[in-house]
């Protein structure tokens, strides 16, 4: 639908309503908006079905009203725009054209036919801030209102005379709404009822309901919008993608939300990485999971699920022959395809037995976790005749790492505790011969994060911490302890039993990597500053070349494997989620696929740039600025400053849990900064995170805010909020303990005591590892007692908004409970919301939906001094 209405349109003479004016006595008020400008599609006959006069089993006709009730069109997907074309039926296109009467409110629609008939009106409301309105429209025929796709107002019946002369009033509809800021598109069904001989009008206009007025909308026939939740959450996504081996397909996961529930679709589509078009797709029919190609043949494979059974397929792209290769394997976990294809590796879980006991005796730390007992063992699975080999067993689960080019050896890592000495447990690395079953330890590993083969079998890829292999991938100052969270990657080599460091001088974080089977060359995704970036290292040069192009930040790729085609998912700031290709040189990225193309199509975008400043160290702070998109420098702005504090930075990623776009799209100006401690900006830099816990951070971000309100007079200083997640909750807590400077706060699964989450949290003595390294509560008071906002609480003087997943393992809620239990008690003005059912992350749909509501709400009623919002969601109490 909304596709058909953009394609270029011929202008159909006759084909649109003839419009004519009666004016009425409408003074526009504040309090009132009449709407008398419309874009208009029909007439278009309206058809009754066939034997709508005979009664049904209810003894009731089938009449206008049960007409009305019918949608011709997806009323949800509805997209109006002048010269717009509908293609009502095969011989009758329809054109949205503009209608601006020069007087009065009431439209008359001359009509075509004698027979009933449909009309369609739309337009836009505009609101800069959250409001109550009603819709009325009026009419002697019946209409039925809409906004956004959901009906707000309808009229179900004929005002006409009882007798063949009389006078009768219009009838009216209306409905009070709740409106949120951004862009609402406002639709009108419209249907004749030819038996009323009243005149076929319609008038409608907006009346406000709460303290709101017409200073605060707009109405236009403009379809131009900006962000909003659905565009955050409801667009179409890639989840995996997977390029064939001649680098010719590429075979992308889709998945879209179904709102209003909470479930979501999925499907696979197959595209050509020369153009983009599309190959194959599978959707609408049995879920696929888990796509992986056949690394010689044009055959790929595939799972499906029932309850806790998992079939694995093989279909051919060819004939469309598809057969089970594993049928109702229960507790699968995952696959991997041999390099010849001539078997499969997977893995399945034992889950663990506890029977009927009520009592658990935790035999470690780690035997918190509900699932630690189980184990996940190798099995593999010759082909083409199916034959399955259990590969593994014993005491602990095993993980594949890797494939030998040959495919007759396998790398695999058994995970063990070793309390003695950090993270508190090590990575057993084990290479296994496949034909005779001899297995032989090659590493014990503390910081190992992923291990590749190379094609020509010489060399592994390891990517881990800097002291992987002790300090020759270190590269901090002396007395500083590196940020084992800012991965490297080394280069083992086979003949010479050497480990190289690759990425030591090389300041962005590897995130992920794969070999080239063309050239001595590896790709990585890394870390670049707040980029996510592709990166190419020649290994007989020893040097990186950055692949230009693309997205700002990477999320997914993959490599083909006979040839040097890369596909990658990424997007930036103001640029939504797409697939970029190279080509088989390798070169730079072009985009290749747009899946929400049509869902952006009339976004509107604040400008956005790069700020920077200087800490007391003399150190450039990195950062960057979001703008609302009708950003005014003569007007004063209030601010939301984001940021996460540390380990990692803040990426240039579109929308996500903390969606800038979609604040700079209710008016702030949003300034996002990447204090000492990220990854991505060398060891030196990210090493400054370990045993700080926010003693630098806070300063920093207060210095930096500071700087920044000076550097930009337009946005107001008494209106500027703070926001952060996690880590970044802790920091937004602390934050409020050294500093009056923010009108509000939010703080989403923070850390008040460091010491209760260090025990308390099901990674928190691990996380510490790394964060406080080598330093506990009865050894660092200054860090556990000193740098916790809990103990600090009294000093805490603007409001303060503690969000929570009532479930949240990895954060427990008890680090929100205890400080608001303390601010209650000192009198602070704080409000704590617990989101049910929810982890470390708010993932069901409706409740992610009412979560960001929330947020923008509480910015709303300290920043913009606009409660309402807060009030009708939490009352005025809260």
């Amino acid at each position: 639908m909304k596709k058909n209405a953009r394609l270029a349109t011929v202008i159909m003479t006759g084909l649109l309503c003839l419009i004519t004016i009666y004016h009425v006595d409408a003074q526009q008020s504040s309090k009132n908006i009449p709407l008398t400008e419309w874009l208009a599609l029909g007439p278009a006959e309206a058809v009754m079905p066939a034997f709508h006069a005979e009664r049904n089993l209810k003894g009731e006709t089938f009449d206008f009203k049960n007409l009305l009730s019918q949608e011709p069109m997806n009323i949800k997907k509805l997209h109006a725009a002048k010269d717009g074309r509908v293609y009502w039926s095969q011989h009758q296109p329809l054109v949205w054209e503009t209608f601006k009467p020069d007087t009065g409110a009431l439209v008359a629609i001359s009509p075509k036919t004698k027979g009933p008939e449909w009309m369609y009106l739309a337009g836009y409301i505009e609101a800069n801030r959250w409001m109550k309105i009603k819709i009325e429209g009026e009419s002697y025929h019946l209409f039925q209102v809409y906004l956004d796709g959901k009906s707000v107002g309808v009229k179900n019946a004929s005002n006409k005379p009882a007798g063949d002369s009389g006078a009768v009033k219009r009838g009216t509809s209306s409905q009070e709404i709740k409106l949120e800021t951004g862009t609402h598109q406002v639709a009108v069904k419209l249907l004749k009822d030819p038996d009323n001989k009243q005149p076929w009008d319609f008038g409608a206009k907006i009346i406000f309901t709460d303290s709101a007025d017409a200073g605060f909308l707009k109405y236009s026939l403009n379809p131009a919008k900006t962000m909003d939740l659905s565009l955050v959450l409801d667009v179409p996504r890639v989840t995996r993608l997977s390029v064939s081996p001649d680098g010719k397909l590429a075979a992308l996961t889709m998945t879209q939300s179904l709102p209003p529930s909470d479930q979501s679709e999925s499907w696979i589509e197959i595209r050509k990485t020369d153009d983009g078009s599309l190959y194959r797709s599978f959707r609408g029919g049995q879920k696929m999971y888990a796509f992986a190609w056949h690394p010689k043949e044009a055959r790929f494979t595939f799972t499906t699920y029932s309850g806790a059974e998992t079939t694995l397929w093989l279909y051919d792209l060819a004939t469309g022959d598809v057969r089970p290769l594993l049928e109702n394997m229960k507790d699968f976990s995952d696959y991997t395809w041999s390099p010849d294809g001539s078997y499969i590796l997977y893995a399945l879980k034992e889950k663990y037995d506890a029977g009927k006991s009520v009592m658990k005796k935790i035999e470690s730390l780690s035997d918190r976790w509900p699932w630690w007992r189980d184990r996940e063992y190798l099995y593999q699975l010759t082909l083409p005749d199916g034959v399955t080999r259990r590969l593994t067993a014993g005491q602990n689960g095993t993980s594949l790492q890797a494939i030998s080019p040959d495919g007759g050896k396998i790398i695999f890592t058994v995970s063990v505790e070793n309390y003695q000495e950090r993270p508190y447990s090590e990575s057993v690395v084990y290479m296994m011969d496949l034909q005779s079953g001899r297995t032989d330890s090659l590493w014990r590993l503390k910081w190992l994060n992923a291990l590749y083969w190379s094609p020509d079998g010489k060399r592994l890829l390891l990517i881990g911490g800097p002291s992987l292999f002790g300090d020759i991938g270190v590269n901090v100052p002396k007395k500083m302890i590196p940020n084992e969270y800012d991965e490297q990657a080394y280069l083992y080599d086979w003949e010479l039993k050497k480990v190289t460091p690759i990425t030591r001088d090389f300041n962005p974080a590897v995130k992920s990597a794969a070999f080239s089977r063309n050239k001595p060359s590896i790709y990585f995704l890394a870390e670049d500053q707040s980029y996510n970036r592709m990166y190419r290292y020649d290994i007989n040069q020893k040097s990186f070349t950055k692949l230009e192009g693309g997205a700002e930040s990477v999320t997914l790729f993959d490599l083909a494997a006979d040839n040097d085609v890369l596909v990658c998912y990424g997007s930036g700031i103001s640029n939504p989620f797409k697939v970029y290709a190279t080509d088989e040189q390798g070169q730079a990225l072009r985009m290749l696929y747009d899946p929400a193309v049509d869902d952006y199509s009339d976004v509107r975008f604040g400008k956005s740039e790069r700020w920077t400043f200087k800490n007391k160290d003399k150190t450039e702070i990195d950062g960057y600025i979001h703008y609302p998109p009708d950003f005014d420098s003569t007007k004063k702005y209030p601010c939301i400053v984001y940021y996460y504090g540390g380990t990692s930075p803040v990426s240039r990623d579109f929308g996500g849990r903390y969606p800038k776009e979609f604040w700079a799209a209710n008016g702030y100006v949003v300034y996002t900064l990447q204090p000492s401690g990220s990854t991505g900006y060398g060891q030196a830099f990210s090493a400054l995170h370990v045993n700080n816990w926010g003693a630098t951070v806070a300063d920093e971000i207060i210095d930096g805010v500071k700087q920044f309100l000076k550097a930009h007079p337009f946005v107001d200083p008494g209106r500027v909020g703070c926001i952060g997640a996690s880590y970044g909750g802790f920091m937004t807590m602390l934050l409020q303990t050294r500093t009056d400077m923010f009108a509000a706060a939010v703080s989403h699964a923070g850390i008040s005591s460091i010491a209760s989450y260090w025990g308390e949290g099901y990674w928190g003595y691990a996380y510490s590892a790394v964060a406080t390294a080598n330093s506990f509560p009865w050894n660092r008071k200054d860090i556990y007692v000193n740098q916790s906002p809990l103990f600090n609480a009294d000093k805490i003087k603007k409001p303060l908004l503690l969000l929570h997943g009532a479930s949240d393992t990895n954060v427990p809620i008890g680090e929100s409970i205890q400080l608001f239990a303390a601010l209650k008690l000192l009198n602070k003005d704080v409000s704590f919301i617990q989101v049910e059912d929810q982890d470390h992350l708010i993932l069901t749909y409706s409740k992610r939906i009412q979560w960001s509501k929330t947020i923008m709400a509480w910015f709303d009623k300290y920043l913009k001094n606009q409660p309402a919002w807060w009030e009708d969601l939490y009352g005025a109490k809260q």
